[in-house]
């Protein structure tokens, strides 16, 4: 190689050399700017896990974390969950959604706190589709769907082009701006909101009137209303802004007769806001936890034929009494207690810091 050819190629590599220092270098200030929370999640048992977390991250991968932190089962329920002591309600954020963005929402001095528990209602309108689409059935008729009847509903109501949302109706008590007075009314929901039949017309389209929308509200189940705000029952739940952390008349106070009718309601409004997207979160838990079992299977297998080799006749003359998988646990037991009944009502402190990370005390 001549030395004008070494010349021609050094020339060539500085300019490339530089161009990938620069890149690297514009990389880190990206990933510099991306807001941090050092968030701390309180278990069922008092105990608490610290995460770092930052504004890329989803709900869902904050819950892989967990479950490999905690040792828990690979149950689709698994869930995030805020609480407000001040309203007395909690909300269990949706699995696409992002943690950091969330709680960022909260003010400065909040005392929320962030959970980390098991929500059996998560993806009933996905394990139970009847009780939602079928609503107005008897018990009898809803209890004997069938599991491919239940696959058949899920393909017609979330497979097509457009989402079907339960065409739920029915009595509600709403309660009064400031005032500890609960009128009853009639609601109706849509797609895009719910809506109520004013007095003196018909439960016809023409005659219905806007009760809220939902695009810049969340949904909140709440604990002893009927104390509180002398509800008529403790099944209530609420529809406010995000960023509404105090008593506001720009929350409406909703409430039911009975459980059931609340898990209609609340859930109802997770399909029609979220619509497909929630589908997509059921979908992904479910493999997900399909691989954990597998993974847990596997090293359960392991471990097993581990301990059988170990006590087998060849390498010991005197074997004990057959070997039992649950003599000799494969791994150390968990560290997480189940949570309690839904109903408690916790707190949370929120720090902020000077540079861009915060200190989430929950």
């Amino acid at each position: 190689m001549t030395p004008s050819s070494n010349t021609a190629e050094s020339s060539q590599s500085k300019p490339q050399t530089k161009a990938e220092k620069i890149k690297l270098a514009l990389e880190k200030l990206k990933e510099a700017k991306v807001r941090k929370l050092i968030v701390k999640v309180l278990m069922g048992d008092g105990s608490s896990k610290t995460l770092m977390v930052n504004e890329r991250q989803t709900v869902r991968q904050v819950l892989d974390k967990l479950l490999e932190k905690t040792h828990c089962d690979s149950s689709i329920d698994w869930s995030v969950c805020e609480t407000n002591p001040e309203l007395q309600n909690e909300r269990g954020f949706e699995d696409h959604e992002y943690l950091v963005e969330l709680l960022c929402a909260w003010t400065r001095h909040s005392e929320n706190k962030i959970y980390f528990v098991l929500r059996p209602q998560k993806y009933v309108m996905f394990t139970d589709p009847q009780l939602f689409y079928m609503w107005k059935k008897s018990k009898t008729v809803l209890s004997g769907v069938n599991q491919q009847a239940k696959e058949l509903l899920i393909k017609e109501h979330f497979g097509g082009s457009t989402l079907i949302v339960p065409d739920l109706e029915g009595t509600l008590y709403l309660k009064e701006d400031g005032k500890k007075v609960w009128k009853s009314r009639y609601f109706v929901l849509r797609a895009s909101g719910i809506y109520y039949v004013p007095k003196g017309k018909t439960k016809s389209c023409s005659d219905l009137a806007c009760f809220v929308h939902f695009e810049k509200v969340n949904i909140y189940t709440t604990s002893n209303y009927k104390e509180k705000y002398r509800a008529p029952t403790n099944f209530c739940f609420i529809l406010k802004h995000p960023c509404i952390q105090k008593e506001s008349h720009y929350i409406k106070f909703l409430c039911c007769d009975n459980e059931h009718t609340l898990l209609l309601w609340v859930n109802s409004i997770r399909i029609a806001k979220y619509g497909a997207v929630l589908y997509k979160n059921y979908q992904e838990a479910v493999k997900r936890a399909s691989t954990l079992q597998g993974v847990d299977s596997a090293l359960h297998t392991d471990q097993y034929n581990g301990l059988t080799t170990q006590v087998s006749p060849q390498t010991n003359p005197n074997p004990p009494k057959t070997t039992n998988v649950e003599e000799y646990p494969h791994e150390p037991p968990p560290d997480f207690i189940p949570p309690p009944p839904p109903g408690h009502i916790c707190t949370l402190d929120h720090k902020k810091t000077h540079i861009r990370e915060r200190r989430l005390d929950l």
